[in-house]
């Protein structure tokens, strides 16, 4: 029986990471190491997936870029487009992959599995998390059900949308979680079980695209904290946004003189959405912030990305403020 085909698509990152000594697990430079090179540190892949691969860039994951990501979108949706490919796998740093992995999620058409994977020490770490985190990406990309719950990262054992999955530790291995809403699964001896899927819109049933696009439009993400002034809403306005997302107090809240300038922001034709800088719950609408788009349950910087690709399908607030309650 022929083994299933899984692309592999390189970004770099820790995974890719080299130290000066086998016990330094922060100092590293990340993005040393190639995806051939990758490969023949797991040579057992080859029992479970026919594999090939590319190099698409080699950087630190806090170098990625919405311009890197428009390409990679692209990518990966001519690669799932390939009768000779079953799923694809996407190396990437942890610092930036949720974000990488909820764009992905929206703008890639198809019912592939695409997961993502990194490591949280560099190649060179006692211990090194990638080798065993790239093969369970490899089986996890193998299996055909994977594709029904869009985009998925594969880490340390564990399975998350991209929709729900947020980086929570610094530097533990442990560190990507579903938070309230739970993982997708687990991988188990190397094999994948899923206990649950996402409900809102992703990949086959996604209306949202970049094709052909060059640029998405400019939206910043604002936190809100005691002492701020209105002059952060004032600055990022002044510098032609289309949207600013507010990473708000509680149940997206925000000092009297904040909404004071994003009230003025507004008036100019600026997109302001309420989100939280909590660890969960919703957002939703109050009276008093009288044509906000809430973000619902997702956090400033996937608000920020479905912000941006809303702008390109919509300019009504109403529909943009629709998306939040089905993406």
């Amino acid at each position: 029986m022929a083994l299933p085909n899984v692309y592999i698509i390189a970004c770099g990152g820790t995974i890719a990471g080299k130290a000066a000594s086998a016990e330094n697990l922060t100092g590293y430079k990340a993005g040393e190491v190639t995806i051939d090179e990758l490969l023949r540190s797991v040579p057992q892949i080859e029992q479970y997936a026919g594999v090939q691969g590319e190099q698409f860039c080699n950087i630190d994951s806090s170098n990625m870029t919405e311009q890197l990501w428009l390409a990679l979108a692209q990518r990966v949706q001519e690669v799932a487009s390939r009768p000779d490919v079953d799923g694809i796998v996407i190396t990437h740093g942890t610092d930036t992959m949720e974000e990488t992995a909820y764009f992905l999620h929206l703008t890639v058409h198809t019912d592939k599995p695409v997961v993502l994977v990194g490591s949280m020490r560099p190649s060179t770490a006692i211990s090194a998390d990638g080798p065993l985190n790239l093969l369970e990406a490899v089986r996890t990309a193998a299996v055909k059900e994977t594709g029904r719950y869009g985009v998925v990262i594969a880490m340390n054992g564990t399975l998350c949308s991209a929709r729900f999955v947020e980086k929570t530790d610094t530097t533990h291995a442990d560190t990507f979680k579903g938070r309230q809403m739970g993982n997708l699964g687990f991988i188990q001896d190397g094999q994948p079980f899923f206990y649950q899927a996402p409900l809102r819109r992703h990949t086959t049933s996604s209306a949202l695209s970049c094709d052909k696009i060059r640029a998405l439009p400019p939206v910043a993400v604002v936190y809100c904290y005691i002492g701020m002034s209105g002059s952060c809403i004032d600055d990022a306005a002044s510098h032609g946004v289309r949207g600013i997302v507010l990473a708000g107090l509680g149940h997206g809240r925000m000092p009297a003189a904040i909404w004071a300038a994003a009230s003025a922001a507004m008036k100019r034709g600026i997109y302001i959405v309420r989100a939280s800088r909590t660890m969960g719950g919703i957002v939703s609408p109050v009276p008093e912030y009288s044509g906000v788009i809430c973000a619902d349950s997702l956090t400033p910087q996937k608000a920020k990305i479905l912000l941006q690709l809303g702008l390109l399908k919509t300019e009504n607030h109403k529909e943009l403020q629709a998306l939040f309650r089905v993406y």
